[in-house]
């Protein structure tokens, strides 16, 4: 059901899960770190937006 971010990595460091297909047309989004805490939720186009600017390299990652 959650599936962690492929740029986590095995340090518990700043990591997100995502959980796409829980809900209908929305993807819930939560901290690793805080399994019980709250989730933000988005519609599921937004999120897979999100994702695709991610992967072209619109949103620097910083190391």
């Amino acid at each position: 059901m959650w599936r962690k971010s492929s740029y986590s990595g095995d340090n518990a460091g700043e990591c997100i899960e995502a959980a796409p297909g829980f809900l209908p047309d929305l993807v819930p989004v939560r901290d690793s770190k805080d399994p019980h805490g709250p989730a933000l939720v988005f519609p599921a186009a937004a999120w897979d937006s999100f994702v695709a600017a991610i992967r072209h390299g619109e949103f620097p990652l910083q190391g």
